[in-house]
Parts: C-alpha cells; sequence; structure tokens
C-alpha cells in the first residue's frame, strides 16, 4: 500500500502542473488583465491614480498612443507610466518565465497579494473559507443522511408504488438547478411573497457576538438553512439514485440467496452483509460530492444569499483579473482535490479491506 501511496503522491506534481499551465495559458488570451483594470480605474476615478504611482508626480502629459496601443485606456498616458505598471504586476517578462516563477512560488506555499485588496492570497482564503466549508459540509451531510435510508428504502421496495412516487420526486429534484430552487425558498420563505420564516443573507445576525453560547448556535443554523437546502437539492437527487442501484446490483448476487438460505433475517441480510458492499461506490464519491458542492455550485448560492466565501472570491478575482487569487485559489484547490482522491481510495480499503490497489496496479 505504501507504493501506491508514493506512486499517487508523485503522480499529483505532473497533474497539477498541467492544471496550472493549461489555466496559464488560457489567460494569455482573454482580453482585460490586469493592467487594463488598472487604467480602466484611472479613468473612472482620480484617486486610484494617485494609489497607484505611489503618491507622487506620475508624469501625464499630453502624449497619445496610436491607433496600434497595446492597451484599452492608455491613451493620454506616458510610456514610463505603462512600463511601470508592466513591471509592478510582473508583465516585463515573458510568459514562460512568469509561469516558471509563479510555480516555484507556489511550490513554497507563497502565493503572493492581491492585486486590488493590499492583502496576502492565503489571509484572504482563510478569511472566506468558514462560509464555504459551512456550505460544503452541512450540504453533503445532509445529502449523505436523506439519500443513503431514502436509496436502501428504494432498492427493498423496488417497483413498488413507494418507488415510483419517490423517483418521480426525485426527478424533478434534479432538474431544478439550485440557484432556482434557492430564489424559490426566499420568496416562500424569507420573506418574498409569503412567510418571513429565515432570514434573508448573511451567515449570523448582526448582534451575534452579543447572544449567548446556545443562541448563537440556533443563531447560526437559522441563518444556514435555506443556502444549505438550496445546495443539496441536486446532490440529493444524484446520490439517493446512486444508493438504490448499487444496493440493488448487490441484492441479486449469489452471497445474498446463501445468507437468505441459511436462515438469516432480511434486516440482518441487508445491514450485515448487503450494506459494505453496496456503500463502497457510495463512499467513493463522496469527495467528488463534497467539492462540487463546496467549489462548484457555491458561486450562486453565496450571491442570492449574500454570502461572502470562496465561490463569491473566486467570481470576483476572475472578473476583476487578479491573477494571484485565480491562480493561487486554483493551485488550492486543485492540490486539494488530488489529496482527497487519495483519501477516497485509502476509504475504500478501510471499508473493504480485500482491496488492494498495488496488486491492482501491478
Amino acid at each position: 500500500m505504501g507504493a501506491y501511496i508514493l506512486r499517487r503522491l508523485l503522480l499529483m506534481i505532473p497533474t497539477l502542473f498541467g492544471i496550472m499551465l493549461i489555466n496559464f495559458t488560457l489567460t494569455q488570451f482573454v482580453p482585460g488583465g490586469p493592467i487594463e483594470q488598472i487604467l480602466a480605474r484611472i479613468e473612472g476615478q482620480g484617486d486610484v491614480f494617485q494609489g497607484i504611482s505611489g503618491g507622487g508626480d506620475s508624469g501625464m502629459g499630453e502624449q497619445q498612443y496610436g491607433g496600434d496601443e497595446r492597451y484599452l485606456g492608455a491613451r493620454g498616458l506616458p510610456p514610463d507610466f505603462i512600463a511601470e505598471l508592466e513591471k509592478q504586476f510582473g508583465f516585463d517578462k515573458p510568459p514562460a518565465e512568469r509561469f516558471l516563477n509563479m510555480m516555484w512560488d507556489y511550490l513554497r506555499f507563497d502565493f503572493g497579494e492581491s492585486y486590488f485588496r493590499s492583502i496576502s492570497v492565503v489571509d484572504l482564503v482563510i478569511e472566506k473559507m468558514p462560509v464555504s466549508i459551512t456550505l460544503g459540509l452541512w450540504s453533503t451531510l445532509l445529502a449523505y443522511l436523506i439519500s443513503i435510508p431514502l436509496g436502501i428504502r428504494k432498492a427493498v421496495k423496488d417497483g413498488s408504488r413507494f418507488d415510483t412516487w419517490t423517483s418521480g420526486a426525485i426527478i424533478v429534484a434534479y432538474a431544478i438547478p439550485g440557484f432556482l430552487f434557492a430564489v424559490l425558498l426566499i420568496v416562500l420563505f424569507a420573506g418574498g411573497s409569503y412567510w418571513r420564516i429565515f432570514p434573508l443573507r448573511g451567515l449570523v445576525s448582526d448582534n451575534w457576538n452579543d447572544l449567548s453560547l446556545l443562541a448563537k448556535v440556533g443563531d447560526y443554523f437559522w441563518h444556514i438553512t435555506l443556502p444549505v437546502v438550496a445546495s443539496t437539492i441536486s446532490s440529493f437527487a444524484t446520490l439517493t439514485l446512486l444508493t438504490k442501484n448499487s444496493f440493488l446490483d448487490e441484492i441479486n448476487k449469489q452471497y445474498v440467496l446463501t445468507a437468505r438460505a441459511k436462515g438469516l433475517t432480511e434486516k440482518r441480510v441487508l445491514y450485515g452483509h448487503v450494506f459494505r458492499n453496496a456503500m463502497l461506490i457510495v463512499i467513493a464519491g463522496f469527495p467528488g460530492l463534497f467539492l462540487s458542492v463546496l467549489f462548484g455550485g457555491s458561486v450562486l448560492i453565496e450571491t442570492i444569499f449574500s454570502l461572502d466565501g470562496l465561490g463569491r472570491l473566486g467570481y470576483e478575482a476572475a472578473v476583476a483579473r487578479d491573477y494571484p487569487v485565480v491562480f493561487g485559489t486554483l493551485y488550492v484547490f486543485g492540490l486539494l482535490g488530488l489529496v482527497i482522491g487519495l483519501l477516497s481510495d485509502l476509504t475504500y480499503v478501510l471499508v473493504d479491506p480485500r482491496i488492494d490497489f498495488e496488486k491492482r496496479a501491478g
């Protein structure tokens, strides 16, 4: 097992390198980079220009670029100022050199500072992480707590009226986009048009620091109820069908018939024999489900419920071309995804010791 883990760890290096290289290459063709963002701010508000130039004399003159100017909004700005901006952001170097320097810094977990927020990328991610962890963790737990019992019940009652009606409800739930369901929840339960039961925005109330410990816990769950339910809707449907199909596949195998022939109760057969084998594929889907909820579907949910998490951070950084935040978070999340994938394989072995990845790899 140690050799398999070592191979997987070594494989993470070229995989992560490839992810970063592809995304870095794509950004070279995206218009409106950081310098264009700065120039647009200069055109819109004069005080930004003073902050960029360090408060000194900018040397702005009447010199103008011709029709082949490289940056939109650069008309009227001196070439020296543009060159200083390029040096400040590192764009005075070739793309290959910038990429290699970036990867060398990232290997040492040095992600630099945000272009526009004057804060390190690490501090920024740590600041936004609790919101996304909240959504990802509780949504995943809720999906498993509902989907596994429901999936088992559907497998046992396969073909019955219960199975038919619940399958219809699950298909409808899967077809509803999470953000649309979030809007529906707001309309129904957050004072949109009907009841005002849950708060509309935020993770906690404004007076949260003044509340008692028990009141803080209640306030926290009061605020996250609607975002978590909205994040769970699609993953709940997928996981339920996955659980049902996995149990149906195991129920029809020979060892189940043998266990029943020995006189074991249906409950003993189901939870003593079938459960362990059927849950392998469900456990394998945990990392993907958690990461998809944590990083994939959180952008719209966080925006709708005014939650300041990693989803909104990534979206705002991409719009503003804040490359240190974009690539820093991409590196961390990519590495996290690879590590969780390895942990998923190790969980396979814990659940079923018969699995030997070293023999399969050989």
